[in-house]
C-alpha cells in the first residue's frame, strides 16, 4: 500500500460483506477489486444500519482489511459505472449508484423510493371532514392551555391522510392519540370505523395497548365511541401476517389491510424496510398515524425513518387557516409559510411540554442538555447537585462490583420481599419496574453479560437468591427470540415464581391485567435481565434507572443513546462512566447514510402510488 494514502480506519467486513464483493467481480466478469470493495463497503453498510454508503467517506484512502486504497472519487465513480453491475437510479442492477455518489444494495434503493414515494402521495387533507363536529370534539377533549400543542396534532391527525406525531417521554403521545381515535369515531357517526394499532416489538405492541386502555378510562366517551377503539395491539410482522422464512407478507399492495385507521406506535424502533412494505399494505383511504420520539435510538436494521420524515417546519398558509378554524386558536400562533419546503410539512406535529419532566426535573433537564449536545453543561448540572433526582458517578471496572454491592440490593429490596411473601404478580411486575440497570453493551466489563453475573453474585452474597441454581424464586428473563406459538417475543419480560403448588414457573403480563406461566424449559431463548441494553429497553419505563456506561468511546456510543436511557427513568437517574467518554457520546449525532429526507422534504411531490 502507497505511503502517505491516508486510513479510512479500521473498517470491519462480516464474511458475507467481502462475499458480496467476490460475487459482483463474479458477474462483472473481470477482477476488479475496486468493485469488490465499494460492494462490500455497501453490504457492510446495510448492517450497521445505514441505507446506502457514502462512497466520498472512502474514497483515495486505504481500506487495511481489503489490502487496498480506495481511488479518487471522480475515478471510483466511472470504474463502478462501467461495470455492468452498478445502475443509476431506476436501473435493475444489483448495485445503484445516484448523484450524490451513494452507492445502494438495489433492494434498498428501492425500499427508500418506494416509501418515499407513497408517504409523500399520502401526505394530503381529508376533504370530507365534519369541522364543526371537528371542532367542538377538540373543545371538549383539549380544554387547558397547556394541551395546545396536542390539539394541534389531533386536528392534524383528522385533517391529513398522514400524520407523524414526535415528542419525548411524557408529552402525551399516547392520551392524544386516543383522543384523536375518538374524534375519528365521531366523524363515522355510527358507521364502520375499522382501527388497528400496532408496534415494531411485542413488548411495545402489549405496553401501547395497557396504555391506550388506561387513557381510554380517563377519557368520557359515549358507548360507541369506546366500542370503536381497538381491542388489542399487535406486533406490525404480525399485522402484516409474517411468513417463515420469507421476506414478502401476506398484506401487501395487492392485498391491502382491510382497516381505515392504523395507529403505529414507536415508529422509531421501525426499520425502513418494515416501513415500506407496512405503508404500502394500507388502503389508500386509510389514515395512518405513526407516534414516536425522533430523538430517540433508530431501528436496530437499516434507517432512521422517523427521523428523516420529521422535520420541524412550518405548514402551509392554507393548512394553517384550517388549523386555527377547527382548533379556535389564534392564527398567528401557527407558524407558516406561503411554500412549505414538502407536502409533509402539514402532516408533522411535534410536541415538546412533557407532562412527566417539569422545568425543575433534573431528569427532564438533563436529557434536554443531552439532546442538544450539550456535555459538559450535562455534567456541570449533575455536579451541582442541585436535583435529587440525577446522580453522576465516575467508576472503573476494578470499582463495578463493590459499587453494585452497595446499590441493587437496596434497590431491589421491595421487589424480594414481594417475591419471599408471594405477593401477586401483578405487585411483583410493578415492583420490578421500580428499578432496572441500563448498558450501552451486551459484552465486556461494562455490557449487561457481565452486569447480570456481578449482579446475581452479589444477591446471592446478602442471601437473596442461591446463584448456584439457574432457576429460582426471583429470576427475571427477557425473551431473546419470538415464539409465536407461546405468543412471546422478543424483549418480553417474565418473573420465576412459585405457583399456587409450588411449581417453578415463569410469568409474564397478559391481556389487561392477566398473567400467563410457563414452564421453564418450555421458553424460547431468553436471559436473566436485572441489567438490560438501553437497545432493549426502547419503549420502557422504570421508576428508577441505574445506567452504566463504559469506559472507552465504542462505535455504538452516540447522544442517541445516551438520551434514550436518560427517558427510561420516571423518577430517578444515576450514570456511572467516565466524564471524557459521557462527553464524546454526546458530541457525537448518529447520521444514518440515506436520502430518505432528501426524498421527503426536497423534492416535488410525485404522482400518486396508491
Amino acid at each position: 500500500m502507497a505511503a502517505g494514502i491516508p486510513s479510512a480506519g479500521d473498517v470491519e467486513f462480516g464474511d458475507i460483506d467481502l462475499h458480496f464483493g467476490r460475487l459482483m467481480t463474479r458477474l462483472a466478469g473481470a477482477e476488479d477489486p475496486e468493485l469488490a470493495a465499494a460492494a462490500a463497503l455497501a453490504s457492510r453498510a446495510t448492517g450497521n444500519g445505514d441505507v446506502c454508503v457514502r462512497l466520498a467517506e472512502f474514497a483515495g484512502r486505504a481500506l487495511p482489511k481489503l489490502e487496498l486504497a480506495a481511488p479518487p472519487l471522480g475515478e471510483w465513480i466511472a470504474l463502478l459505472r462501467a461495470s455492468g453491475v452498478v445502475g443509476v437510479p431506476g436501473d435493475f442492477r444489483p448495485l445503484v449508484l445516484d448523484e450524490a455518489g451513494r452507492l445502494y444494495l438495489y433492494r434498498y434503493w428501492d425500499y427508500e423510493k418506494r416509501l418515499a414515494d407513497d408517504l409523500l402521495a399520502r401526505a394530503h387533507d381529508v376533504e370530507d371532514v365534519d369541522e364543526k363536529l371537528l371542532k367542538a370534539g377538540l373543545a371538549r377533549y383539549f380544554q387547558a392551555p397547556r394541551d395546545a400543542e396536542q390539539k394541534l396534532a389531533a386536528a392534524t391527525a383528522v385533517l391529513r391522510r398522514f400524520c407523524v406525531i414526535s415528542g419525548g417521554p411524557g408529552t402525551g403521545k399516547t392520551t392524544t392519540v386516543v383522543k384523536i381515535l375518538a374524534l375519528l369515531a365521531e366523524q363515522a357517526r355510527g358507521g364502520p370505523l375499522a382501527i388497528a394499532v400496532a408496534a415494531p416489538t411485542g413488548k411495545a405492541a402489549a405496553r401501547v395497548q395497557d396504555a391506550m386502555r388506561a387513557a381510554l378510562d380517563r377519557l368520557d366517551v359515549d358507548l360507541f365511541t369506546r366500542a370503536a377503539m381497538p381491542a388489542e395491539a399487535f406486533t406490525l410482522h404480525r399485522l402484516l401476517g409474517a411468513r417463515p422464512g420469507s421476506i414478502n407478507y401476506r398484506h401487501h399492495r395487492g392485498n391491502p389491510l382491510a382497516i381505515d385507521v392504523l395507529v403505529v406506535d414507536e415508529a422509531s424502533m421501525a426499520d425502513l424496510a418494515l416501513t415500506a412494505k407496512l405503508v404500502e399494505a394500507l388502503p389508500p383511504r386509510a389514515r395512518l398515524i405513526l407516534l414516536g420520539d425522533k430523538d430517540q435510538l433508530s431501528s436496530v436494521e437499516a434507517g432512521s425513518v422517523l427521523g428523516d420524515i420529521c422535520m420541524r417546519a412550518p405548514v402551509s398558509a392554507r393548512f394553517a387557516k384550517r388549523l386555527a378554524d377547527v382548533t379556535a386558536m389564534p392564527r398567528k400562533k401557527i407558524a407558516s409559510s406561503a411554500t412549505p419546503s414538502s407536502p409533509l410539512a402539514d402532516s408533522v406535529a411535534l410536541l415538546y411540554t412533557s407532562y412527566r419532566f417539569g422545568p425543575d426535573s433534573g431528569i427532564g433537564t438533563f436529557a434536554r442538555l443531552v439532546n442538544a449536545g450539550e456535555g459538559v453543561e450535562a455534567l456541570a448540572l449533575l455536579a451541582a447537585g442541585s436535583h435529587d433526582d440525577v446522580a453522576w458517578q465516575a467508576i472503573s471496572p476494578s470499582q463495578l462490583r463493590e459499587r453494585l454491592a452497595h446499590t441493587v440490593p437496596d434497590a431491589l429490596r421491595e421487589y424480594f420481599e414481594a417475591v419471599e411473601t408471594r405477593a401477586s404478580p401483578q405487585d411483583i411486575f410493578a415492583r420490578f419496574a421500580g428499578f432496572r440497570v441500563l448498558s450501552a453493551h451486551r459484552r465486556g466489563p461494562f455490557g449487561v453479560a457481565a452486569l447480570n453475573r456481578l449482579i446475581e453474585d452479589v444477591l446471592d452474597e446478602q442471601g437473596r437468591i442461591s446463584a448456584r441454581s439457574t432457576w429460582y424464586a426471583g429470576r427475571p428473563v427477557m425473551i431473546t427470540r419470538n415464539d409465536y406459538d407461546l405468543r412471546l417475543f422478543n424483549g418480553d419480560v417474565g418473573v420465576a415464581l412459585n405457583d399456587a403448588e409450588g411449581r417453578l414457573k415463569v410469568f409474564f403480563p397478559a391481556a389487561g391485567d392477566g398473567v400467563r406461566g410457563i414452564a421453564p424449559a418450555r421458553l424460547p431463548e431468553h436471559e436473566t435481565v436485572y441489567a438490560m441494553t438501553i437497545h432493549k429497553a426502547q419503549g420502557s419505563e422504570f421508576g428508577r434507572v441505574l445506567m452504566v456506561l463504559p469506559d472507552v468511546l465504542t462505535p455504538v456510543m452516540s447522544r442517541e443513546l445516551i438520551y434514550t436511557g436518560i427517558t427510561r427513568a420516571m423518577t430517578r437517574l444515576e450514570v456511572w462512566g467516565d466524564e471524557t467518554v459521557f462527553t464524546g457520546a454526546v458530541e457525537r449525532r448518529l447520521n444514518r447514510a440515506s436520502a430518505l429526507e432528501e426524498r421527503l422534504w426536497r423534492s416535488p411531490r410525485p404522482t400518486s402510488a396508491l
